[in-house]
């Protein structure tokens, strides 16, 4: 009985994809990082200013962007479906132009619930552009060696705090928030709307035969206990893995660091998270897909357990940081080839959006809970032992992930 792995077989690309889909991954390292640019880096920057120039609640403008991160993960399970049998050109075309039209809606916004909505829009646009449906496109387009792309990709759309934080304060230092709103939606427009369009034409090749015949049906892997432990161990890991990024800088600013070493602190854990995904398909080439799940929740679990125990030096916790990144950024990638390496590419958006709509929600979730949770608990050291107890059981449920061919 031997467990499935598709996603690091070697062999290279189909024959002829390299010329039919040659277009297809710079237009996703573009589109991927000016919409995840743009869409939910610029807010956190703006934020301040919406709250100061409206005198709206905060918690109210933040609960309108996390309504967006939970319309998105339940849109994603029907927009993965489609991509399955149609191909990504027309989802993801009409998700760019909802983008750039929630912006406008978010920008004019007269009143809290016309935000609420544009940013509801938002979160439909998301489903229909952001990294799951992208990668529904490249695993098709590029297997077998679809872990390189999905690795290219995540690295341009790393990149996109890096490049549109710093735009977007500095449009908001000469504009007002509505304004650098509409400045955002004219150059969403004007790259994410014609890359699209234009440049997925492709045909939409047939799914590669899946390595196994052991499920007639979606559906039945849907039912089957390794999807559904799989779906829970993502679920806990996404939890603590935001609800840490989210509360780092107050647990080193409850520990007497300064905001600026709390800020390169949190910083360099996104620069760790790039390296993280330089370092994938290796990792993917050496182990099998329930051994890596396990050991990189894990992983996650004991930097978690270090933020918890151990209060200094600096420099072990700028290190702890940067490694807590790198697995961060190595389970983007794990949970984009999670279902390939199981269950084969046929249904994969379908599959792909039901996987990772428990997990998305959790991560939306996460900032409020970490909130509630850390002042009953007697502050972020025991919120961070709390998170570190979760990735342990995420790692727990993640040893039943295996699926075994019949012999």
């Amino acid at each position: 009985m031997t467990e499935l792995n598709t996603a690091t077989s070697g062999g290279g690309n189909r024959p002829g994809v390299q010329q039919r889909h040659q277009p297809v991954l710079p237009t996703m390292c573009a589109t991927q990082n000016h919409k995840s640019g743009i869409v939910p880096h610029a807010f956190p920057v703006l934020s301040p200013e919406i709250t100061t120039a409206t005198g709206w609640p905060g918690t109210a403008t933040t609960a309108a962007f996390s309504l967006a991160l939970v319309a998105s993960g339940i849109a994603g399970i029907r927009v993965g479906k489609t991509i399955d049998h149609r191909g990504p050109r027309t989802v993801m075309t009409a998700g760019s132009v909802a983008g750039v039209v929630s912006l406008v809606v978010v920008a004019v916004a007269p009143n809290l619930p016309v935000f609420f909505a544009g940013w509801l829009l938002a979160g439909f646009a998301m489903a229909a552009t952001f990294y799951q449906p992208a990668f529904a496109a490249l695993t098709r387009y590029f297997a077998p060696d679809h872990v390189r792309a999905l690795t290219i990709v995540t690295l341009a759309g790393g990149l996109a705090s890096t490049v549109f934080a710093p735009l977007t304060a500095a449009l908001a230092s000469h504009l007002t928030w509505r304004t650098t709103y509409l400045v955002l939606a004219a150059i969403l427009a004007a790259v994410t709307i014609p890359a699209h369009a234009l440049a997925l034409r492709a045909p939409w090749p047939p799914a590669p035969p899946a390595p196994t015949d052991m499920v007639s049906a979606p559906h039945e892997v849907v039912r089957s206990r390794p999807f559904l432990l799989l779906g829970l161990a993502f679920l806990l890991s996404a939890f603590a893995m935001y609800a840490v990024v989210v509360t780092l800088v107050p647990l080193l600013l409850e520990r007497g660091y300064t905001t600026t070493q709390a800020a390169w602190a949190l910083g360099l854990g996104g620069a760790g998270q790039t390296l993280g995904r330089t370092l994938y398909a290796t990792l993917a080439r050496r182990t099998d897909a329930t051994t890596r799940t396990v050991a990189l929740i894990v992983l996650g679990a004991i930097t978690t357990a270090v933020f918890a125990l151990v209060p200094g030096p600096y420099a072990l916790l700028i290190a702890v940081s940067v490694l807590a990144g790198a697995v961060r950024g190595n389970l983007t990638l794990l949970q984009a080839t999670a279902i390939t390496d199981r269950w084969g590419t046929t249904h994969y958006g379908w599959l792909s959006g039901i996987l990772g709509a428990p997990a998305q929600t959790a991560a939306a979730l996460a900032p409020f809970a970490a909130a509630l949770l850390a002042p009953p608990l007697g502050g972020t050291p025991a919120l961070f032992a709390l998170l570190a107890a979760l990735g342990l059981i995420a790692a727990v449920a993640a040893l039943g992930t295996t699926v075994r061919a019949p012999t």
